[in-house]
């Protein structure tokens, strides 16, 4: 697996991310995957709180919230966040990289790569193309950030093992390979957490990636969560200190 940043100008509010992307892909190939920071959708769309309103940002994380556990129970001031099936910090707003402003996650970002997908897949005149759209976000007992997945297009966001036997012939029950959430971990340590300015990749020699021709299913989509009850750390998931935000 191969993967290649680069780098843009430095992305303002309401800019076109297709001029960005016109400035700064390379010709596309046959099985790549363009892996994108929700950072620079979500500017581009014009989704970010102007520094008067920064005092409202205990009011924006419940707002974009699917669930929300108070920061007075979190010894850094965040609060913890589960958004469109992803546990995160504050919901994924973040200042970083925003000149002084705050940046929330894309209105709807399996919508934006879907779109995203159909314009790159015409201008490059590419059957088997794939879009990512990433952001950062912590593990439980884990220092540091990996990259995951909010919006993905064109291939199999899941490689199922289950039934199929192990190299002992013992029938696998639950593997599933996260080949989006991979792609997005592998992607987004190439192109950093700082001053980098590389928020855009290509992945390439990914022979474990099932390309699709069609944008995922509702279906498709909805397999990539698992619900609260089901989730191996529903002990946690599920604690009391959780409450319903605002996102539908």
């Amino acid at each position: 697996m191969k993967v290649q940043t680069f780098k843009t100008k430095k992305i303002r509010p309401g800019d076109n991310l297709y001029r960005i992307f016109d400035s700064s892909l390379p010709q596309l190939t046959e099985k790549s995957v363009v892996v994108i920071t929700s950072k620079i959708v979500a500017l581009c769309e014009n989704r970010v709180v102007s520094p008067q309103e920064l005092h409202k940002k205990n009011e924006l994380v419940p707002r974009e919230a699917d669930y929300y556990i108070e920061p007075k129970y979190n010894q850094y001031g965040f609060y913890l966040t589960i958004k469109n099936g992803v546990l995160v910090a504050q919901a994924g707003i973040d200042a970083s990289n925003a000149a002084g402003k705050l940046v929330l996650w894309p209105k709807d970002a399996q919508k934006s790569v879907e779109t995203i997908w159909k314009h790159l897949r015409k201008k490059f005149q590419l059957k088997h193309l794939g879009i990512l759209i990433t952001d950062s976000r912590l593990s439980p007992l884990r220092w540091g950030t990996t990259g995951v997945t909010i919006g993905y297009c064109g291939f199999a966001a899941l490689n199922d093992y289950r039934g199929q036997p192990d190299i002992f012939g013992r029938p696998l029950k639950y593997t599933q390979t996260a080949v989006a959430d991979g792609l997005a971990a592998s992607a987004v340590l190439v192109m950093g957490e700082g001053n980098e300015q590389t928020p855009l990749a290509v992945v390439t020699d990914i022979p474990f990636v099932k390309f699709q021709l069609r944008i995922p299913t509702e279906g498709e989509i909805k397999k990539l969560r698992i619900s609260l009850e089901k989730d191996v750390f529903s002990p946690f998931l599920n604690s009391p200190l959780w409450k319903r935000g605002g996102n539908k």
